[in-house]
């Protein structure tokens, strides 16, 4: 008796046929789908890890995106410059290097305040046509308080009402006739820096560039004390004694800057 493969292959011999793969016998065929079907789950599995390395990398991906965006946030913010040692705040603040500026006086000179790094240095916001302003003038107030606290203080009045002309700072200067010079400020831009609300408002930056008191003049807006406290000398004095400012912050009085716009 002739077995099944050779009897396949006597009727395909008699057909004329040679297609012999296909009479292999039934457990030929289950070993190639077993095959094929081994195949194809690995090609699924590497489907599948590759979907996954993928998935991995998207969210390593959109992680360090976050990280870069909170990061940019805190850059705009300045709170992670400010902290920065020496970084100038992006407004004045007491405590923290003031920030620099360059302005030009009534008589063309420019002003840069750090190249007064080594002084002590006060800033006055001012307006001649303020009441206030001109009750202090009138008194001496600045000029004598300039004296007391030394002639070594960089006294430097600023104007930043946006009408302010350096024919009008010069004449005025003139008719007071004190020293310190009167920075041209008609933008601005350095008033709104320093966060400057009223004519006058004082600043007292120490030798090493901090901002060490802003506020008022004095504790007398009326000016009807006999002995008020005026907080600039006050400042300075505790300065230069290596002390620490007793009223670093106080509430300034007078007219409001005469901003532009």
């Amino acid at each position: 008796m002739m077995n099944m493969k050779t009897t396949c292959l006597t009727a395909i011999a008699a057909l004329g046929l040679l297609a012999f793969p296909a009479c292999e016998s039934d457990s030929s065929n289950k070993s190639a789908e077993a095959v094929e079907a081994e195949s194809a789950q690995k090609a699924s599995q590497e489907e599948g890890s590759k979907a996954g390395a993928s998935a991995r990398d998207k969210a390593e991906e959109v992680a360090k995106d976050k990280g870069q965006k909170k990061a940019d946030k805190t850059d705009n913010t300045g709170k992670a410059d400010d902290s920065k040692k020496g970084k100038s705040p992006k407004t004045a603040t007491v405590g923290k290097p003031a920030p620099d500026f360059t302005l030009t006086d009534a008589t063309g000179k420019e002003h840069t305040l750090s190249d007064y790094k080594g002084k002590m240095v006060v800033l006055e916001w001012t307006n001649p046509e303020c009441p206030y302003v001109q009750r202090h003038y009138k008194a001496n107030t600045m000029s004598k308080t300039h004296k007391a606290i030394g002639e070594d203080v960089v006294w430097l009045a600023i104007d930043s009402s946006n009408f302010v002309k350096p024919k009008h700072s010069k004449s005025w200067r003139e008719k007071h006739g004190f020293d310190h010079p009167v920075l041209q400020n008609p933008s601005g831009d350095v008033g709104k820096l320093y966060e400057a609300k009223t004519t006058p408002h004082m600043y007292v930056i120490d030798k090493e560039g901090v901002l060490r008191y802003q506020g008022a003049i004095d504790d007398s807006p009326m000016g009807k004390k006999d002995s008020p406290t005026n907080y600039v000398k006050q400042a300075a004095q505790a300065i230069k004694n290596g002390e620490d400012v007793p009223n670093k912050t106080t509430k300034p009085y007078g007219c409001s800057v005469k901003y532009e716009g």
